[in-house]
């Protein structure tokens, strides 16, 4: 069965990588509809309001329905709906108009465009940022309506492991639907096993291993990882990121923090935080700066800075000895 259309769609808000998404979803289906003869694309300085009516009047001979797509709305003034809402009130039947509006600051779409929208029988549609702390509870609820019920712990987790662009967290969350089916119950240890590659996690386990100065599971973590085919590089990033981390904790910790305190304001799933905090607490702060230099210097003699003829992971495995010392 072909999928319908209203006569007119406004799409805005201040989520400018999902407008970009959608956008270009929507140039591709009205394409795959009508044809590159059918579609009719205004941008930058051509979509203009009066340029957009005078295309709705327009007489035209392609075939079957004609999509006309306005991308930059929000540049427009009250005033300049005048040419365009008689227009929008008499729709050809077989023509659908869709807007675009990016909204940022004071830069707002016009109320008469969303109104005249509205009164042609159109559909209104807002992707607005949201908060990172946020996140978790957008991110069940979008869960939800794909059918999946997604714990709040793993919600965070999910957080976590992929980060804090929606996009990304709904591309994840639509994988997990095709994955598990309609209906399926998500938990924390499932999104931790599911949405963590192999390479990530162990990445994750040798930079926690020198946080807490094992030396020898973090030299296992990272041998394994090179047989993986890890680059030096990656593991350098996640090492640093995760030993930053820790000072931080430490910091806080030392100038007298509680640790439920210092968990809460920590972006991972709550046995994941636990366990990072005691790690934290068998080092000092002393130890982590030094740590964080080691790495640092590791990072330039692997590219040749310091003039060493060791190979990468001979001086991977020293750096580790030496934190872990």
């Amino acid at each position: 069965m072909p999928p319908s259309f209203k006569p007119a769609y406004l799409i805005y808000g201040d989520d400018h990588g999902r407008l970009a998404e959608r956008r270009a979803r929507l140039r591709a289906l009205a394409e795959r509809e009508s044809g590159s003869q059918g579609t009719e694309v205004f941008e930058g300085d051509a979509a203009t309001s009066e340029a957009v009516a005078g295309a709705l009047s327009a007489m035209t001979f392609a075939m079957g329905r004609r999509f006309i797509i306005v991308d930059g709305v929000e540049r427009w003034k009250a005033a300049d709906m005048r040419l365009l809402e008689p227009s929008l009130k008499a729709l050809p039947p077989d023509t659908t108009v869709v807007f675009f509006g990016r909204e940022e600051g004071r830069t707002k779409i016009p109320e008469r465009l969303i109104a005249a929208v509205r009164a042609a029988g159109g559909d209104i549609s807002t992707e607005l940022t949201v908060k990172p702390w946020e996140l978790p509870r957008w991110a069940v609820g979008q869960a939800r309506a794909l059918g999946l019920e997604l714990h709040p712990a793993a919600a965070r987790a999910l957080v976590a492991h992929v980060g804090e662009r929606q996009q990304r967290l709904l591309r994840e969350l639509e994988k997990l639907a095709l994955e598990l089916g309609e209906g399926a119950r998500i938990d924390l240890d499932q999104i931790d096993e599911i949405t963590a590659s192999s390479a990530e996690r162990k990445s994750w386990t040798l930079a926690d291993a020198l946080v807490a100065r094992d030396g020898a599971a973090a030299t296992r973590s990272y041998l394994e990882l090179r047989e993986q085919g890890e680059r030096l590089a990656g593991l350098l990033y996640t090492i640093a990121r995760r030993l930053r981390d820790a000072l931080d904790v430490a910091e806080r910790l030392e100038s007298g923090e509680s640790v439920a305190q210092v968990r809460r304001g920590l972006r991972m799933p709550p046995k994941i935080a636990e366990r990072f905090i005691a790690d934290v607490q068998r080092t000092d702060v002393g130890g982590l700066r030094a740590a964080i230099t080691i790495v640092a210097d590791l990072e330039l003699a692997s590219r040749g800075g310091a003039g060493s003829k060791l190979s990468e992971d001979t001086l991977a495995i020293e750096a580790i000895a030496r934190i872990a010392a």
